[in-house]
């Protein structure tokens, strides 16, 4: 660490970004800016020092000896600077003057290729009227201006679309209420004149509103080079006023602003690809505001939004002021102070909007800031701050020193880390000091010692306390690029370790906040059985009262998949918690996973003495027949299933799934009651899940998987019950976006099963019968179907149920037979069977001559049953075009099959006969056939019309 002296300086700044070292100098009663650059190359103090202007370039000849000489780079200006601020993200230097801001840009000049020189460019001129800065404050485009009493806070933003060049051309501001401040400042001056004092009533204008301050604001462009120019206009974030009561101070001294500040938070360390940490790469969380009156400090967040978050109160005049994102340092005339500060909290806030849930929590930012600690030097003059450096300037007046005290905690350590300069005879009394702030752990550790006293009290200051701690931590986490890598683990675990504190808390107060007790728990990354034990350590004194947050904490847990068993006393604890504190939960809690090792003696013992009334009382009855079988006592069992009828049993599992299906480590297991119900009650236990899947209780992938499971099925093989399942969806009426896949589901397995011969592992719980009659996606068989069937005598019956829904379901009104068309190559049209199932597709795409044709070929005697039900409206036509040809045809051939042809061919003409005029008639009859045969039907046709 570096510390400038420079006499005869009146500002002095220096920026690590760029590492260089500005001051405002005063010579000869004029105002110069200078810049020290390239100073750490500097060989020797005699060396030569090389003077430069800004915008001019460096000689040839001169360039090679830049690299071991300290440069001057002295910058102009038109006016007087007044104050001056350096971006701590970029390096730009801002100049304050009477009226306006100059930005002067970080550049960088080519020496060769190991050595570069650092030089300014002067980019934008912001005018400022009715505001004479004091001090001023420059991040990442972010503009903060303070004069004795105002401040103001813009954002320069660049105009990627505007392709137009800006020359000389301003941008200004709206100033609605300009005239009237103008002619209230003339109006004011004259009558100061006659010893009277007016001060503007205090004001406060965020975002857009602060467009309405009279400050007028103007953009000027230096015209740059088209590749550096960059196009800006304004956004207001805000503008305070101040107008504090005279009366109350001495003089004017003690009415004026001080210490304005622009904080970056940054978020580093994160891990690359390979896993390691790239502390290089920094990212902007948010940017805060500081700036403070003597006897009280204001902070406001301006990123995103602005908004006042903390207010400091001294309890001295304060001198000056630095904020950093772990504390803040305010210097009176003899006093360090020590403030605690909420970055980290309205950062963590900003980022996550989700804070305070079931996952993750946060300390409040309206937490009241307290301080740390007060520490004596003495005159005290100047402050400011290098990472955990905090250097003071002091001058001792001989006539008022006071007495030495030391604190009795050490926040802030001056232990062999004084440096002393002793300084000239003509300045005796000045004193520096460079003093180390305590490690973010060590003070964490002592925050937490100290909240021990506490612990047997049960007030909101425990967990003030550990909030502060836990804050503290969490700020140091934000920025960890300084930190080694066994620094950054011990934070982390101090973070983790500080959530199981705010836990503890939480769950031990009665607080509108106990609830977050379970988020904090989590960061801790405590388990359980740690927590539960962690209470039972806490909750001696008072072994009859729980408190909401930790029942509600352990509720929560438990209702979540949690890969971790309680042991049977812990176990147990948990029953009696809820039997004492949330008794209507206990059936919940009881289903839990972790709860298997429970004794199951205890935990009916608990059940039996609740008042069970309405649908509760099914809840207890079913966790009461879940333990009976635990206990394997069957006898209790049954008794406890007939006590409710099975549409409230179906109620029951919806309350609580977790009665029939758990999740362990990422696996479905079924319960002990649900392979009860598999064997005992498989009606009420499809009946249970259909409910589960209706009320989005369960998914329908996790309840295929469920059946699988409880029946020991591989993914290949279907159960019967799952099938039963599948059904029951349809019967139910599920929505149509399901309705395909489960009907070739279902069709599928049918397929499989009437193609292997394969017998179901289990009766199915409906019939053909009682689908047809139950649901509407499963229509009555067609006729002729059955005269199909009837053909084959020497037919397997063993697969004929599900033959029979597999022809139902294609027959029905829902089911688009285009889909199953993949599915039929396993199913041979050499059986009856599967003739029949690939006739009804053809039929339902509307292939009826192809029909025709087949059964002609293998059933005969089914062609007038299917032409009567199929050949109908715009078919009708077929009878004659196509059926009648084709039997003719076929009883000349003759044959074994002649009568069937023969009887069918006496149906087609009684049909042809009534439905065409005569004329119509004599031209489709075959020309070769015998009069005497068709006789009968000419003459039925011939008079058809007489008798109508």
């Amino acid at each position: 660490m570096v510390v400038f002296l420079i006499t005869h300086s009146k500002y002095t700044l220096t920026s690590f970004s760029g590492d260089y070292l500005v001051a405002i100098e005063e010579k000869n009663k004029a105002m110069f800016l200078r810049a020290y650059v390239n100073w750490r190359s500097k060989r020797a103090e005699n060396s030569r020092v090389c003077i430069r202007m800004v915008g001019h370039n460096v000689e040839v000849p001169f360039r090679e000896s830049f690299g071991d000489r300290m440069s001057i780079v002295e910058m102009p200006l038109s006016e007087p600077p007044l104050c001056i601020s350096c971006c701590p993200v970029k390096g730009d230097l801002l100049v304050g003057c009477t009226n306006k801001l100059v930005l002067f840009s970080l550049t960088y000049q080519a020496i060769n290729e190991e050595f570069s020189i650092l030089d300014f460019e002067r980019s934008l001129i912001i005018h400022i009227d009715n505001i004479t800065p004091v001090e001023i404050s420059f991040c990442v485009g972010y503009v903060a201006v303070m004069s004795d009493l105002e401040v103001l806070i813009l954002k320069l933003e660049s105009d990627s679309k505007n392709e137009e060049r800006v020359n000389h051309q301003p941008y200004k501001t709206s100033n609605p209420v300009k005239q009237t401040n103008e002619g209230f400042n003339n109006e004011t001056s004259q009558i100061e004149t006659d010893d009277f004092v007016i001060c503007q009533k205090p004001m406060e204008l965020l975002g857009e509103k602060s467009k309405q301050s009279g400050v007028s604001v103007t953009l000027e462009s230096t015209g740059l080079a088209d590749d550096k120019l960059k196009y800006f206009h304004i956004q207001h974030l805000l503008y305070r006023r101040f107008t504090p009561d005279i009366s109350f101070y001495v003089s004017s001294d003690d009415i004026r602003l001080h210490s304005l500040q622009l904080l970056p938070i940054y978020q580093t360390g994160s891990l690359t690809s390979d896993g390691k940490n790239s502390p290089q790469e920094k990212e902007l969380l948010s940017l805060f505001c500081f700036f403070s009156l003597p006897y009280v400090g204001y902070l406001y967040m301006v990123v995103k939004s602005v908004e006042l978050i903390s207010v400091y109160q001294y309890p001295e005049k304060s001198q000056q002021a630095v904020l950093t994102p772990l504390f803040l340092h305010v210097i009176t005339r003899n006093n360090l102070q020590c403030f605690t500060v909420r970055c980290s909290a309205a950062v963590a806030r900003e980022e996550d909007p989700y804070m305070d849930t079931t996952l993750k929590a946060c300390p409040p930012v309206s937490m009241d800031v307290c301080a740390l600690r007060i520490q004596l030097f003495i005159g005290l003059n100047a402050i400011c701050h290098f990472k955990n450096h905090v250097v003071l300037l002091t001058k001792a007046d001989p006539e008022a020193i006071p007495d030495r005290r030391e604190s009795p905690r050490r926040f802030l350590s001056r232990k062999d880390t004084s440096v002393k300069i002793k300084p000239p005879a003509a300045e005796a009394g000045w004193s520096l000091y460079i003093v180390n702030t305590i490690s973010p752990v060590q003070l964490y550790k002592e925050m937490v010692d100290y909240s021990n006293t506490y612990k047997t009290v049960k007030t909101q200051s425990c967990i003030h306390l550990l909030s502060e701690a836990h804050l503290l931590v969490r700020a140091a986490l934000l920025d960890t690029s300084h930190l080694e890598p066994g620094e950054k683990a011990e934070l982390l675990e101090a973070f983790k370790e500080s959530c199981g504190h705010l836990g503890d808390c939480y769950s031990r107060l009665d607080t509108q906040h106990s609830h977050l007790a379970l988020p904090y728990y989590k960061m801790s990354g405590l388990s359980l059985a740690e927590v539960l034990t962690r209470v039972d350590g806490a909750a001696e004194c008072e072994p009859q009262k729980y408190e909401r947050g930790l029942i509600f904490c352990i509720n929560h847990s438990l209702y979540e998949n949690l890969d971790e068993e309680l042991s049977e006393e812990l176990a147990a604890k948990v029953v009696q918690m809820f039997h004492i504190a949330e008794p209507k939960q206990l059936p919940h809690i009881l289903c839990s996973p972790a709860m298997k090792n429970v004794n199951p003696l205890t935990a009916l013992s608990c059940l039996r003495k609740l008042d069970a009334c309405g649908l509760f009382s099914v809840l207890v009855t079913l966790m009461k027949a879940a333990l009976a079988l635990k206990m394997g006592d069957v006898d209790m069992y049954g008794s406890e299933m007939k006590s409710h009828s099975q549409m409230k049993l179906v109620c029951g599992f919806i309350m609580e799934p977790r009665l029939l299906i758990q999740q362990r480590k990422g696996q479905i297991v079924p319960t002990e009651l649900a392979v009860q119900l598999k064997e005992t009650q498989r009606g009420l236990l499809v009946a249970a899940v259909l409910g589960l899947q209706k009320n989005n209780k369960i998914g329908v992938e996790e309840a295929d998987s469920f059946f699988k499971v409880l029946c020991g099925k591989d993914e290949d093989t279907i159960p019967q019950l799952l099938v039963d399942f599948w059904e029951a969806q349809l019967v139910a009426c599920l929505p149509d976006t399901v309705l395909q896949e489960l009907c070739c589901k279902l069709i599928s397995q049918y397929i499989w099963r009437v193609s292997k011969r394969q017998l179901p592992d289990t009766i199915p719980l409906r019939t053909s019968e009682d689908l047809i009659n139950a649901c509407s996606h499963y229509g009555l068989i067609y006729p002729w179907v059955h005269v199909l069937m009837s053909s084959d005598s020497l037919a397997n019956k063993s697969y004929t149920e599900d033959l029979s829904k597999l022809q139902s379901l294609i027959c029905g009104p829902s089911f688009d037979v285009a889909s199953i068309i993949p599915f039929l190559e396993p199913l041979s049209e050499d059986t009856v069977a599967g003739l029949s199932v690939h006739i009804l597709c053809r039929t339902r795409l509307k292939e009826y001559e192809q029909c025709i044709d087949t059964l002609m070929e293998r059933c005969p005697e089914a062609v007038i049953p299917y032409a009567n039900h199929e050949l109908k409206e715009e078919n009708r036509t077929l009878w004659w075009k196509k059926l009648l040809p084709e039997l003719c045809q076929r009883i000349k051939c003759g044959g074994e099959k002649y009568k069937f042809y023969l009887s069918s061919l006496k149906e087609t003409l009684s049909v042809v006969a009534v439905d065409l005029e005569f004329r119509d008639f004599l031209n489709v009859l075959p020309e070769d056939g015998t009069a005497a045969f068709f006789l009968p039907y000419l003459l039925y046709c011939s008079q058809k019309k007489s008798l109508t």
